[in-house]
């Protein structure tokens, strides 16, 4: 590596950071990958200046590129700048504007840019002029076919250079670095791939991965989370001149080096990277190595924060004499074995890859390899270098995984050992002199822009070199922002969260009960905490007890921070934070320097106000020596130890929404007939993501006798020829309408046209527009016949128009009113008609209406046939939801009301939704099957299925049917069917509960118990799976009478089992499955 790491000599640079002084503090975090969150000017990048990856990777293919095409995700920002420019009219070293052409990562995404690149019209003369992209690595998989087809052609196209940040996005573990996509890709479709392994390389990577173009195409991949957004001072960025001198002078050498060597793709790379180095004065190399010269012990590394911690590890660990080393991938591919062979010291004698793979799972996976891993085993295995070739393994670890020096010393500390990598703690020595500080706040604060005023106050001092890294949680107090904030004299390299700040600020009290914010703070650091309203005797109960215990026990200064005390202080809440910040870190700023800033505070009266009122709004707090103690009964820690990074930027809590308007016919009229131009679709239930289908009541029957208490329905449908098809265990979804004559009866008391039409956004996609009558909204969108959540109140409130109805209804939307909302909702069952009828005078229009009440939702049931056997219908068991409410009014179900009265012919929507509930692989495998009343359905087709392969001559496993209702006379659900299949040999043993014939109860749970050594067989011996679907309550039961048998078979056999651990076990291989309600 050549570039050296600077120390700054001190003094004052008005023009170090690319931040207007005279800027307001609200201008700032406007975008996610700039520096500080602002705007930088392309003529303004030049020699020291503080910036980010993501903006000089955007300024090399401004000014390099042709047209760049750019697949960035709305708020992963990679292309804000180059839009910018290219707006502005800046010029690229070929004296035009480049062309920036937003795309949307999909299916064939790419084809865009190659449509151009190849296109009968394209300008030749530009044919030596590279085209670029720009994206995130979750968009290489719907980009591999245009590149697999650019690979191909390639000896007649363009010179193309992809700059991809390495950045995915996981449901589970939110934002991932993700390199493995990249690997992949250009190995299989044989393209260049150059990394980038700091902020402080990343252009000249951008310029070599943009030269390696000329010879094949390529990528260059950085670390989309960190490294690509981290704002830091690079002490020498190349200027717009100095890149055209640098790119013109490499290419026309490059131009010039083996002619000869057509084929020869390896050949031509190194002599470009000659070229480079030699004009550059730098000496990189495609892998380099780091660490004891005689090292045993070697990892190999990819990846931007991976190269830069493993390096700065090994060499400390081999300045302790430790024989370890580390080998930093800088090109890829071609995968260049004679370069890499080189980069290992003869003393090696176990290689280890620090290789990405997709997942945990991947990682457990033996059968799994990491891409890395392959070729460099290949490397080590047919080489000559060594008499012996050393060992290779895989060092595997999840894209989510979170390097940290901790983490690599651990996994270097562990080479070589037989026994497992125990966790150790490193701190890199570059951060000894390095001033740490970390922000903790909710997303929405009005000091949340804070840090960043503070970092460019900060990097106004050229005695310092600046970082500035955000990390945004959405999910976490409904949005929180951490800001790490570091400060040293020499440029570093710290690509990690700060661990051991000396100085925390804390913005919302709530977040010590969520996260472990003080474990970040060091030994005697200090604390500001933000508590409104503060008074000593209730400082207990705001702060946490195990966030108090760590307060004391590592000695920190604890400052409260009170703006409550004065008009001024609430109104200036975010200058008050920055100088109670300063005040505790860097006390040696003065009021008349600070207030040079405009940008800190436009007004100096108002600073001198703020300042003076800090002796009372900062105070520092004795900690108590009894916080060390934690109390008996304390909870459990349910605190995090971090917060994911699920966003770039604050959660969206306001969005705003498409204003709703009533319509007259000529509307809709002008929609249909003109399609194209209203952009108009007409589709079945266009407001649902899930596919739809129109299906015919086939039959209604009634089975259970007209004189019980419970209907409960046999429905079966004719499918058609819609092609809807379903598989065993699956539920159908019911899109069920309104009752025509209580909507009918609402319009004529609210005084609406039921004829008047209305455009409604769809609540599933906002993009989808709906017009359709105020009847038809009525009966087949809103539910207006259901029950309104506590915020329905809140927001009917605000059309009231009495006050005492006002306050009524603020109240049972506040918590204050939770008991009086719980009766009118679980106890009175009110709908949204009984709400409007009762508070008359909150009377929104109707497309306000439509805003605040709840769209009808679909209702799902378990399919009760095998389309196998019934190919041409589905079928479903139902029980009529019915009760009577405090006013004596029989109520429905609005469903189950909506089924039960269908008559054959009747049209019907619906789709289908997957289950859990899922037949064995195995066809011998049996079926022990627990239903309560309608919970049969789904095991009516799985005896359907089974029954049909005995047909068939199949070998089937054995089936423990056991059913429970109330009476066998009225509740013997399909009974006649069960008895006949048990006849048939198809059901072993049909296990019947009905509770309520005897004078003791009787529960399917006893018939299990009384048949145990059958499900004992069947569960444990033969391996079958075990299904109840039903109401929730006999889980606990069902589940002992199951552990009973795991315990009894274990005696039987001579083996110790935990039933519990067991049954976990089952639940994880998917044969003990729930579908409970």
């Amino acid at each position: 590596m050549e570039l050296k790491l600077h120390e700054s000599s001190g003094g004052v640079a008005p023009d170090a950071v690319s931040v207007d002084p005279k800027a307001s503090p609200a201008e700032f975090s406007k975008t996610a990958s700039s520096p500080l969150g602002k705007n930088v000017p392309l003529a303004s990048i030049s020699g020291s200046t503080y910036v980010t990856s993501q903006l000089l990777v955007q300024q090399t293919a401004y000014k390099l590129s042709d047209k760049i095409f750019s697949f960035s995700p709305e708020t992963f920002d990679l292309d804000n700048a180059i839009r910018d420019w290219s707006a502005a009219g800046e010029k690229n070293i070929h004296g035009e504007t480049t062309t920036v052409v937003p795309l949307q990562t999909r299916t064939g995404a790419g084809a865009f840019a190659l449509g151009y690149i190849f296109s009968k019209d394209f300008d030749l003369s530009k044919r030596h002029i590279p085209q670029t992209l720009l994206a995130p690595s979750l968009s290489l998989r719907h980009l591999r076919s245009a590149l697999d087809q650019l690979s191909l052609l390639y000896g007649v196209a363009s010179p193309f250079v992809a700059h991809i940040a390495a950045a995915e996005y996981s449901a589970n573990d939110g934002l991932v670095t993700e390199y493995e996509s990249a690997l992949r890709l250009a190995e299989d479709l044989g393209l260049g791939l150059v990394s980038s392994p700091s902020a402080y390389e990343i252009q000249h990577m951008a310029l070599l991965a943009t030269l390696m173009a000329a010879v094949l195409p390529t990528l260059h991949v950085y670390d989309g989370l960190r490294t690509a957004r981290e704002t830091l001072r690079v002490v020498d960025a190349l200027s717009e001149a100095s890149i055209v001198d640098h790119y013109t002078n490499v290419l026309e050498i490059a131009g010039n080096l083996n002619k000869r060597l057509d084929t020869d793709t390896v050949g031509k790379v190194i002599d470009l990277l000659r070229a480079f180095n030699n004009e550059f004065g730098t000496s990189y190399s495609p892998f380099e190595y780091y660490g004891h010269e005689e090292a045993e012990s070697v990892l190999v590394v990819f990846g931007s924060v991976e190269s830069q911690l493993a390096k700065q590890v090994a060499d400390s660990l081999a300045g302790e004499g430790t024989r370890v080393g580390v080998v930093n991938v800088r090109i890829y591919r071609p995968f260049i074995e004679e370069a890499f062979l080189h980069a290992l010291p003869d003393s090696a004698r176990q290689i280890a890859v620090l290789g990405q793979v997709h997942d945990a799972l991947a990682v457990e996976d033996v059968s799994v390899q990491s891409t890395l891993y392959s070729d460099v085993l290949t490397a080590v295995s047919f080489t000559d270098k060594w008499a012996i070739a050393p060992a290779v393994i895989d060092v595997k670890y999840a894209a989510s995984t979170i390097q940290t020096p901790s983490s690599i010393a651990s996994i270097l500390g562990g080479l070589g050992s037989k026994t497992d990598r125990a966790e150790v703690r490193f701190s890199l020595h570059s951060l000894e002199q390095t001033q740490q500080y970390t922000f903790w706040d909710v997303d929405n604060s009005v000091a949340v822009d804070s840090p960043a005023v503070l970092g460019a106050l900060l990097a106004r001092e050229t005695s310092n070199n600046i970082y500035v890294h955000d990390i945004y949680d959405n999910v976490v107090q409904g949005g929180v922002i951490r800001t790490d904030i570091r400060s040293s004299r020499k440029q570093i390299e710290a690509p990690h969260n700060i661990d051991e700040a000396d100085v925390v600020y804390v913005g919302e009290e709530k977040l010590l009960k969520e996260v472990a914010i003080l474990k970040g703070v060091k030994s005697s650091g200090k604390l500001i905490l933000r508590l409104p309203n503060f008074k000593s005797e209730d400082l207990d109960k705001r702060i946490p007890e195990l966030a108090r215990k760590d307060i004391q026990e590592k000695g920190l200064q604890l400052f409260i921070l009170d703006s409550s005390h004065s008009p001024t202080l609430e109104n200036e809440a975010q200058l008050l934070v920055e100088l109670a910040f300063l005040k505790i870190a860097r006390a040696d700023l003065t009021l008349e320097q600070l207030s040079a800033f405009e940008w800190i505070a436009k007004d100096r009266v108002i600073l001198g106000e703020v300042a003076d009122s800090l002796e009372q709004a900062l105070i520092e707090v004795e900690v108590p020596a009894t916080w060390a103690e934690i109390s008996a009964d304390a909870p459990a820690s349910t605190v995090t130890t971090s917060v994911t990074r699920n966003s770039f930027v604050p959660f969206q809590k306001n969005e705003p929404e498409q204003a709703l308007k009533l319509q007259d016919w000529q509307s809709a009229a002008k929609g249909l007939a003109f399609k194209e131009a209203y952009a108009t679709q007409t589709s079945l239930r266009p407001d649902l993501t899930t596919k739809s289908f129109t299906v015919h009541v086939k039959e209604n029957r009634r089975l259970t006798p007209l004189d019980y208490d419970r209907n409960i329905f046999h429905i079966e449908f004719d499918l058609g020829d819609f092609g809807l098809t379903y598989n065993i265990g699956e539920a159908l979804g019911i899109h069920a309408d309104n009752d025509p004559k209580q909507v009918l009866d609402f319009i004529e008391f609210y005084g609406l046209n039921a004829d008047d039409l209305v455009e409604v956004p769809s609540r599933e996609d906002p993009a989808v527009f709906e017009t359709r009558t105020v009847y038809q909204s009525l009966v087949q969108n809103i539910d207006i016949l259901g029950k309104p959540p506590k915020r329905f109140f809140e927001s009917l409130a605000e059309f009231a128009t009495d006050e005492q109805e006002k306050k009524k209804l603020e109240f049972l939307g506040a918590k204050e009113g939770a008991e009086d909302f719980k009766k009118l909702s679980e106890v009175d069952t009110v709908t949204y008609v009984d709400i409007f009828e009762q508070f008359r005078s909150a009377h929104p229009a109707f497309h306000d209406l439509v805003r605040i009440v709840s769209p009808l939702k679909r209702r799902e049931y378990s399919i009760a046939s095998a389309q196998a056997v019934t190919p041409n219908s589905v079928a479903l068991m139902i029980v009529v939801v019915d009760w009577v409410d405090t006013k004596g009014r029989t109520r429905y179900g609005q469903a189950t009301r909506y089924l039960s009265g269908l008559a054959p012919g009747t049209a019907v929507t619906v789709s289908v939704k997957p289950s859990v509930m899922k037949l064995p692989t195995k066809d011998t495998a049996p079926l022990i099957m627990a239903g309560l009343g309608t919970g049969l359905a789904p095991f009516r087709a799985f005896v359907q299925y089974r029954a049909m392969q005995k047909a068939q001559g199949k070998e089937i496993g054995a089936i423990l049917l056991y059913l429970g209702s109330r009476h066998q006379r009225e509740e013997y659900l399909y009974g006649e069917e069960w008895e006949a299949y048990l006849d048939a040999g198809v059901i072993t043993l049909l296990g019947a509960a009905f509770s309520r014939d005897q004078p003791q109860k009787i529960y399917i749970q006893d018939r299990m118990r009384q048949t145990m050594k059958d499900v004992v067989k069947a569960y444990i011996q033969e391996e079958g799976s075990f299904y109840l679907c039903g109401p929730t309550w006999p889980v606990p039961d069902v589940t002992a009478v199951l552990q009973e048998a795991i315990a009894t078979e274990a005696k039987l056999s001579g083996r110790k089992v935990d039933p519990r651990k067991e049954i976990e076990r089952l639940k994880e291989d998917g044969r003990y499955v729930l579908e409970v309600y």
